[in-house]
């Protein structure tokens, strides 16, 4: 799970708990003019083949760097339905799908800041 931290224009995503070890990571930022698109990550969705560094069992956890033609992806996702999406240009990663512990809030936030 992540918490999103949104400072002026940077966004800082904190990976908590356990799944630093799983993502290998413990943050990431991205600025808000580099978000494309949000919106909430369907379960059934999955990351690009390639896993550099990260955890990836299939239906059970994706955590970490992911990457596929054209794209880097962060994902950290129990794949439980409390995911979200971000696209992004321009960033550091291309997409996150992370889960968060109330993904309607953390979109509302995340769409006021953009829009702000």
């Amino acid at each position: 799970m992540v918490e999103f931290e949104v400072t002026g224009t940077t966004v800082t995503v904190h990976v908590v708990g356990a799944h630093q070890l799983l993502a290998l990571r413990d943050q990431l930022t991205f600025d808000l003019s580099d978000v494309i698109a949000l919106g909430r990550a369907g379960v059934d969705r999955r990351p690009p083949w390639v896993r550099a560094p990260g955890t990836f069992f299939p239906g059970v956890i994706a955590a970490g760097t992911f990457r596929g033609k054209g794209r880097k992806e962060f994902w950290d996702t129990r794949f439980d339905g409390r995911a979200i999406r971000v696209d992004l240009a321009n960033a550091e990663v291309t997409r996150l799908v992370v889960d968060v512990a109330d993904p309607d809030a953390e979109l509302r936030k995340l769409v006021s800041a953009v829009a702000a």
